[in-house]
């Protein structure tokens, strides 16, 4: 975990788009800290995942941690895994083939002050910006309001508008030979006469 003023690593500016979510459990959060990643089920998602960055609320489980929010962390990317792809341990889970996006992010970066959750005990999703993140004292402090909501909703749709584009610029796979494609894909009529033996 990284204080949050090292000038290693970015501080969420004014305009940065930030999702509160919630940490579970404190193997969520070694996994977030350790591994990089954080997941969330497809079913229950919010819209748009594509943000700047994440932060996470800590749920009664965290002990005297709990009810509020320590920590946040950059958003590097995201990707659709099974959580039997996530959670090895889990192969019998209940939801083992269930879809999550499993979303990359950076060093975890602790709050100047913690944001206590104040009033709000279940949350599920918030959609915030960074000039709320640096003010707040409780999570009441990180619900946009009214005059600035438009900004966030018009930012939010961008970034969902950007993001359901997918381009491959540099596509490796052009490169290869037609004939060795075939061989990777386990294609056997095109192989050239050159004794290449399939196993």
């Amino acid at each position: 975990m990284v204080d949050y003023k090292s000038a290693m690593f970015e501080y969420p500016v004014a305009q940065s788009l930030i999702l509160v979510v919630v940490m579970n459990n404190p193997r969520d959060f070694e996994i977030a800290r350790m591994l990089g990643w954080y997941r969330i089920p497809i079913r229950s998602a919010p819209k748009v995942i594509s943000v700047d960055y994440l932060s996470f609320y800590q749920t009664a489980a965290f002990g005297h941690e709990k009810w509020k929010i320590d920590y946040i962390a950059q958003v590097r990317g995201h990707e659709l895994a099974t959580r039997k792809e996530l959670l090895h341990d889990e192969l019998d889970h209940p939801h083992a083939n269930q879809e999550y996006y499993k979303i990359q992010i950076g060093p975890l970066l602790r709050l100047p002050q913690p944001i206590i959750a104040g009033n709000w005990r279940r949350i599920t999703f918030l959609y915030t910006i960074g000039e709320y993140l640096a003010k707040a004292k409780t999570i009441n402090d990180l619900v946009v309001n009214s005059d600035e909501r438009s900004f966030l909703w018009q930012a939010l749709r961008e970034r969902a508008l950007q993001n359901q584009t997918y381009q491959i610029e540099n596509d490796p796979l052009t490169e290869l030979n037609p004939e060795i494609i075939d061989l990777l894909l386990g294609i056997t009529n095109n192989l050239p006469e050159s004794g290449i033996e399939m196993v």
